[in-house]
């Protein structure tokens, strides 16, 4: 297989890059310390086609691939971490899940809008007591006449405040086998009961939406069902694999911008008589850098042609999720180590990617999950 970019997704990685270090990057100092969803830069990103990037243009999207995605992501966190997420989030799990799951109604309705630009989706599936164990969900959907009455709290979810709907995750029965059949709403976020707080001081990705939610007897009528009713935890785990070769892709964009920033500095900064770029020591450090992205690049790009293959690609999304983003820890500290005490200064942006970056260890499943997927793929 050839990880080449074909001349499509070379020109759309040109335009985004473009679009980024113009819109995003000059506002990323300010939205990290504010802690400001930077919705200027999605409307825009809207408008750009973006936000549907993968979605095809018959669901108002712009008809790419996984590739051509998983290139923007990088892109986008290269120039903003927070932003970077969020635009990960409002794709791979507010879009997405619509897209391959939904009904013919559910796409017009609710993905046409997120997929034009004109609206952001959140999915809803961290609670307080089911984090990596997604199976131990809590919250419960009861039917009852048509309806399902939804009650129940998650947590850590990204850009709900901001999003016209929410897919939300819930017990909505009992398998044969005794376990909790878990299934996917659709939920919008203006229906009564639905309550949507972001109470949460982070370390990292600050401009990023997480909010908590509360549903209190919220009603949705049956169709909102996302998908098949038997099959909502398959749905979700397939959502989450094809989530983590972005946050791979971002963590890949946020290693990137620190080495730029690491090697220009190396040049620039001078001791006993010369650039630190000629001392072995910053060598050594570079070079590991630059050879450690540009293997998790390659894994992240193996992951998206698969998924566009349509061939099995849950173990090489962990894969990319897990080495590219302890990769990404690695890389922004060495470049703040580079940068000597510069680097632990506000202003010289490195200590904020080495604190966005550490989300992506955790986000999407964490390390030891991940670890644990790739084992039971190889069959452990």
């Amino acid at each position: 297989m050839n990880f080449e970019l074909t001349k499509e997704q070379q020109m759309i990685k040109t335009m985004v890059r473009d679009f980024a270090q113009a819109e995003i990057a000059p506002k990323a100092q300010e939205v990290d310390k504010e802690a400001r969803f930077p919705e200027e830069s999605f409307e825009k990103m809207g408008e750009l086609g973006l936000l549907g990037l993968p979605i095809p243009e018959k669901y108002g999207g712009a008809g790419g691939d996984t590739v051509s995605y998983a290139v923007a992501v990088e892109e986008i966190g290269r120039a903003c971490g927070s932003t970077g997420l969020s635009y990960a989030a409002a794709v791979s799990l507010g879009a997405s899940p619509i897209y391959y799951f939904g009904t013919e109604k559910q796409k017009q309705e609710y993905l046409v809008p997120l997929a034009e630009g004109k609206a952001l989706g959140a999915f809803g599936l961290t609670e307080p007591n089911a984090g990596s164990d997604a199976g131990g969900t809590q919250t419960k959907a009861t039917y009852n006449n048509g309806e399902y009455s939804i009650n129940g709290e998650k947590c850590w979810i990204t850009n709900a405040s901001y999003a016209r709907t929410v897919i939300v995750t819930a017990v909505s029965g009992k398998k044969e086998d005794g376990r909790n059949r878990i299934g996917a709403f659709i939920v919008p976020t203006d229906v009564a009961g639905f309550t949507i707080t972001s109470p949460y001081e982070k370390m990292g990705v600050r401009g990023s939406n997480t909010s908590e939610l509360v549903l209190d007897n919220v009603q949705i009528p049956e169709e909102n069902v996302l998908g098949d009713p038997q099959r909502g935890f398959n749905q979700f785990l397939y959502t989450l694999d094809g989530g983590r070769i972005s946050i791979a892709a971002l963590a890949v964009g946020i290693a990137q911008a620190a080495f730029d920033r690491a090697l220009e500095y190396s040049k620039e900064r001078k001791q006993f008589g010369q650039q630190i770029s000629k001392f072995q020591a910053i060598q050594f450090k570079l070079a590991n850098m630059a050879m450690e992205i540009e293997l998790a690049r390659n894994m992240v790009l193996k992951a998206a042609w698969l998924k566009d293959e349509e061939k099995p690609f849950a173990k090489e999304a962990s894969f990319a999720k897990l080495f590219a983003s302890e990769m990404a820890t690695r890389v922004c500290n060495e470049a703040l180590q580079i940068h000597g005490g510069y680097g632990y200064m506000r202003e010289y942006e490195i200590e904020r990617m080495l604190r966005d970056t550490k989300l992506m260890e955790i986000g999407e499943g964490t390390s030891e999950i991940q670890r644990m997927v790739i084992a039971r793929q190889l069959g452990c």
